[in-house]
């Protein structure tokens, strides 16, 4: 069963607990400049289609990526190092690590998705971790659900909002980006994750 989040709880930060030591804050236009930065991250990022084996086949990845270190190298746009600044500032010490990566996900329409998923490679089963997630763009539902079943979320992460899941979020909940028919427009999604962890 889905549990339609209403658009109006989001408009203010939020911390909500999830149970079993997960959370999700939520701070809804939480970046400013972002008109700017979603235009200029279209054109000079290094965006790459990919493909993955899914059951007895090679299929196309329905979304754009890229992938930075940006300890190790130099971002492709200078704001994306400013933000992982900011949020170790602020999340940092609750983590016990910086966050040290930024992965961009570029949504071209409704029919771009990721599927049910938790960031746990590279952590062990019993290690917390947190994620931090920027959208840019057109409005897109960002859906939760527990591993095992139970009630989900389908909260709309809008133009600037940050989600951030964290303690453990990425064990015990799996998160996607459904497909959807309406008239989505383009969508970029930046995760914050410290090191190790995708």
């Amino acid at each position: 069963m889905a549990l339609p989040v209403q658009e109006s709880l989001f408009d203010c930060n939020e911390r909500r607990a999830l149970g079993a030591g997960a959370w999700i804050d939520i701070r809804s236009g939480w970046l400013t400049g972002a008109d700017e930065l979603f235009d200029e991250l279209l054109s000079v990022v290094p965006w790459r289609a990919e493909r993955r084996p899914m059951y007895d086949r090679v299929v196309d990845v329905p979304r754009l990526v890229s992938f930075h270190d940006l300890v190790a190298d130099d971002p492709p746009h200078p704001r994306l190092a400013q933000l992982r600044r900011r949020l170790n500032d602020i999340y940092a010490g609750e983590l016990g690590e910086p966050f040290t990566t930024a992965g961009l996900c570029l949504y071209r329409d409704g029919s771009d998705s990721v599927a049910w998923h938790g960031d746990t490679i590279g952590r062990s089963s019993t290690e917390d971790t947190m994620v931090a997630i920027v959208g840019l763009g057109a409005t897109r539902t960002f859906a939760m659900r527990p591993r095992g079943g139970g009630p989900s979320l389908r909260l709309p992460q809008a133009h600037g909002d940050l989600l951030v899941m964290g303690g453990s979020c990425q064990r015990t909940w799996e998160h996607s980006v459904p497909k959807t028919s309406g008239c989505a427009g383009p969508r970029i999604s930046i995760q914050f994750r410290p090191r190790d962890v995708r």
